[in-house]
């Protein structure tokens, strides 16, 4: 296999990076040349993405990765940029925005979401799309647009999710690609294709809803004024990696294709799953909420998503703010010494989901469900941990009844698997064997199906074949611990009598 390189442009809701990847003779090796932190932005019309921020890092790390390939005269053949799933971007014929980007947190969904479900059943919306019903789903924020934007919504001639958009502005090229697609709850998963008729009945416009491509597909050379702005090489092609961050994480997952397994996606979000041929949209996998969404190669990433580390995040940010400065290294080690099962919360509860104010719904929860308030970091950290732990556990148990099968081992990929102290929980809660790593799985699928679109890699058995062969991994044995189940009996319990108490 020839020497080729290729840049992975991957945001994240928290950080964004530009990685070069240099693929040779069946090894892949990254090479960070980039990093930025964004956030969302509150302003007085919500809450918002800096789309010309993001841009602007963007066109930083290309420059950079420009350098990189001069100084050690390695030709960059192609970039590809994966994100988030659900946001998008509104832009009209001759490519300006129509308003900002929303944030998927954006308060404005809620009420949105009621709307839709008033003209279309989430029976039908599920049966249709075979997406976990959410009220950040792209199909409630496309109503909350067309609520806020009225006739000037007209204008847009094109939908992009979040990656499309930078696409589009790095090549000229408006496609949307499939596995981004399909985190929208607006596309047919029988077909692929937008799931217009029902789009229709929710009283939508589908007008701005372009050609939908694979993954792997080439869209075209860089523009030239981005070329001449970043240095890169104007033959530079333009290539949609699984533009989603997990199908890109979970396409580099190094399993053994004679196993049962299943990948754990952890940042931000966690997202547990299993790889399947076609779509699973039975009773039992809509009552459980599991999302069928597209992957790299026709595959289908059955999954459900979990709300991750960001309970976490969002109380680290909240001791910062406070004075208290504290590293995910810290408050892991600080939960570390902590009493274990002292605390279990419903991290998907909805409280949970929005920004802010963490410490104090963690302390509701509790007195809610007559447990110990969480005084400490430490406390709180291993409130979060545990809870997270917890929650793979049972929905682990769900994802098995609802396929019919076993799973023998657990793939974590993400940054969330530096979390040593996590990982070892999550062999314990579920009671398997937990394979840790790549760290940069993300990065690792968009260089690699980029090298698929340009035929340098055959096929998805040999992508994960270099990905295993160019990432160490640990193996954690995890033995079903009878603590766990008497932690777990006590929560679900206690939350039980929460429940009935609101009712």
């Amino acid at each position: 296999m020839a020497r080729t390189a290729h840049l992975a442009i991957d945001l994240g809701a928290e950080s964004g990076r530009a990685i070069v990847g240099v693929l040779e003779n069946g090894v892949l090796t990254l090479h960070e040349v980039h990093r930025f932190e964004h956030r969302p932005v509150r302003w007085p019309g919500g809450l918002y993405w800096d789309s010309s921020g993001l841009w602007h890092e963007i066109t930083r790390g290309l420059t950079a990765a420009a350098r990189w390939s001069r100084e050690r005269s390695t030709p960059l053949r192609s970039i590809g940029v994966d994100t988030w799933g659900v946001d998008f971007a509104l832009l009209t014929a001759r490519g300006e925005l129509v308003g900002i980007p929303h944030c998927y947190r954006d308060e404005r969904n809620l009420p949105a979401h009621r709307r839709v479900l008033e003209r279309v059943s989430a029976n039908e919306i599920y049966r249709t799309t075979g997406v976990q019903m959410m009220a950040i789903n792209s199909l409630f924020q496309l109503r909350a647009c067309a609520d806020a934007l009225g006739p000037v919504l007209d204008a847009a001639a094109h939908l992009l999710f979040m990656p499309d958009f930078f696409h589009f502005l790095l090549s000229g090229i408006a496609k949307t690609e499939a596995t981004i697609a399909s985190t929208s709850q607006m596309v047919d998963h029988a077909t692929g294709r937008w799931a217009t008729p029902m789009l229709v009945r929710a009283g939508l416009p589908t007008h701005p809803l372009g050609e939908i491509v694979p993954p792997g597909t080439c869209l075209g050379r860089v523009r030239a004024e981005v070329a001449e702005l970043t240095g890169c090489d104007p033959s530079m092609m333009v290539v949609t990696p699984g533009s989603h961050d997990t199908a890109s994480a979970v396409a580099a997952v190094p399993a053994d294709p004679g196993s049962s397994w299943a990948y754990l996606s952890s940042g931000t979000w966690s997202l547990l799953g299993v790889e399947l041929p076609a779509p699973c949209v039975s009773d039992a996998a809509q009552a459980a909420q599991f999302t069928n969404e597209a992957g790299v190669a026709g595959t289908v990433r059955f999954l459900k998503n979990i709300a991750g580390l960001w309970v976490l995040q969002e109380c680290r940010r909240e001791y910062e703010r406070l004075g208290t400065p504290l590293s995910y290294a810290q408050l892991t080690e600080l939960a570390g010494d902590c009493e274990p099962f002292r605390t279990i919360v419903d991290i998907d509860d909805d409280p949970f989901l929005s920004p802010g104010m963490m410490l104090g719904k963690i302390s509701a929860y509790a007195a809610a469900t007559a447990q110990p308030v969480p005084r400490t970091p430490g406390e709180v950290a291993r409130c979060c941990l545990e809870s997270l732990a917890m929650k793979y556990s049972s929905t682990l148990a769900t994802l098995e009844s609802i396929i019919g099968r076993g799973v023998d081992t657990v793939h974590i990929v993400g940054g969330g698997g530096k979390n040593r102290l996590l990982s070892v929980m999550t062999a314990e809660a579920t009671g398997r064997r937990v394979i840790v790593g790549p760290f940069e799985a993300t990065a690792v699928g968009n260089v690699l199906v980029q090298a698929m679109g340009m035929g340098i890699v055959t096929d998805l058995r040999e992508l994960r074949a270099i990905s295993s062969a160019s990432s160490s991994q640990e193996c954690i044995v995890g033995e079903k611990s009878a603590r766990w189940d008497a932690a777990r009996e006590r929560f679900e319990n206690a939350a039980a009598r929460r429940t009935s108490q609101q009712v």
